[in-house]
């Protein structure tokens, strides 16, 4: 029942709950590996967050899609060993539980893998496998502080803010997935299997470009607001309909930006001429700017600036992302029907031209695979299945 794709063939056992470790078995499913999800007797709890379509919310939806369900009691030693028989099939395991906890349930690498040789095992936790802080519960928004973005994104002298995202955990959700694909690699190669260690601080970590280089030399980059660091003009400027960003911080199109405002004499002007003079007057060139802005429409600037090669863009919600010709040309927003409703699950990135990812069909209901997951997999027969569904250690969709 796997999706066909770069990694059809490849069996994924999907461990743990809420985003991180999910988001990496989203990321495998979608190119084609055939995973299965374990979940407890009482869902996990993203069924019931945010938006609802009936009694399951839009983001279980979307972050299980393709996935057979599972629903297993792992408190127990009858759900632990039907767990070590999934293993035994599989090429990946991922887990995303506070460390120690695998090792405690005997589900730990070095068990599994003594079962399985071949198998890749992938952890992803807050502060990772090691270290003092490895017990400490791992969230995202605790992730993005203690990483540094959440001090980055705030406003210069004010509170730290953070999107309105769980960036820490998809960010962590794709690093697990690169460790998965690249020890895969190794071990198609002939070497050993290994385990991928992930840390949700590390992984918001790697997005945060020189800026730990500039701290071992003494320059703490510090909150800018709506800008950037050392670049100027770059940043969100309002027009008379809403806003638009622009980054034309290049000399070449600087003097582009410049014409198209009818201001080509600023690229002469000494506070303008070049990058770090045009940061030294920074609050005078967005002045400049925001003046000319306010008097066009978005789509007006968003037009002259893009015929003048400048980058620019609309700050787009949600909706009008939906609505995007550039996207729907694409085919980026499928449509999919569950329970009765119909929604959008987004295509995600990247998109290979002869191995394309997909989604076959959307997140399911509680237990929906259990059975015939535990046929495959793990070899047992119905009596068996039906007295792990009699003792409650298994629950079934139906």
């Amino acid at each position: 029942m796997s999706q066909p794709g770069a990694l059809s063939g490849i069996k994924v056992l999907e461990l743990g709950q809420l985003i991180a470790g999910p988001f990496c078995g989203t990321l495998l499913g979608y190119f084609g590996a055939e995973v299965v999800k374990i979940e407890a007797p009482a869902g996990d709890p993203i069924r019931a967050w945010r938006t609802m379509a009936g009694d399951t919310s839009v983001w279980w939806r979307t972050l299980s899609r393709n996935k057979r369900l599972v629903s297993l009691d792992l408190r127990t030693q009858a759900g632990r060993d039907v767990v070590a028989l999934l293993a035994r099939e599989a090429d990946v395991v991922i887990e995303n539980f506070r460390p120690g906890r695998m090792e405690a349930w005997g589900l730990g690498p070095e068990a599994l893998c003594k079962l399985n040789p071949k198998l890749v095992y992938c952890r992803v936790s807050g502060y990772g496998q090691t270290g003092p802080l490895r017990e400490r519960p791992g969230y995202a928004a605790v992730a993005e502080a203690v990483g540094g973005l959440r001090f980055l994104t705030g406003d210069p002298g004010g509170a730290s803010k953070r999107a309105n995202l769980s960036i820490g955990d998809t960010v962590a959700g794709m690093h697990a997935a690169l460790g998965v694909l690249l020890a895969l690699l190794h071990r198609e190669r002939g070497g050993e299997p290994q385990v991928v260690d992930v840390s949700l601080v590390e992984s918001v970590l790697t997005l945060l470009e020189a800026t730990l280089v500039e701290a071992s030399m003494g320059v703490v980059r510090q909150p800018s607001g709506g800008t950037i660091t050392g670049l100027a003009p770059t940043g969100g400027y309002p027009c008379s309909d809403g806003e638009v960003v622009i980054g034309a911080n290049g000399e070449s199109v600087f003097r582009r930006l410049c014409g198209a405002m009818g201001k080509p004499e600023f690229g002469e002007d000494v506070r303008f001429v070049d990058n770090p003079s045009r940061v030294a007057h920074r609050w005078e060139l967005d002045a400049e700017i925001a003046g000319w802005t306010r008097s066009v429409t978005v789509a007006q600037c968003v037009e002259q600036l893009s015929k003048a090669g400048v980058p620019a863009g609309a700050v787009q919600d949600a909706q009008q992302i939906l609505n995007h010709p550039q996207l729907q040309s694409r085919d980026f927003f499928p449509e999919v029907h569950v329970g009765g409703h119909k929604m959008v699950l987004p295509e995600l990135a990247p998109r290979l031209s002869k191995t394309p990812g997909g989604t076959t069909w959307a997140g399911g209901d509680l237990g929906e695979h259990s059975a015939e997951v535990l046929q495959e997999w793990a070899g047992l027969d119905a009596a068996a299945i039906g007295e792990l569904l009699a003792s409650g250690v298994l629950r079934d969709g139906a």
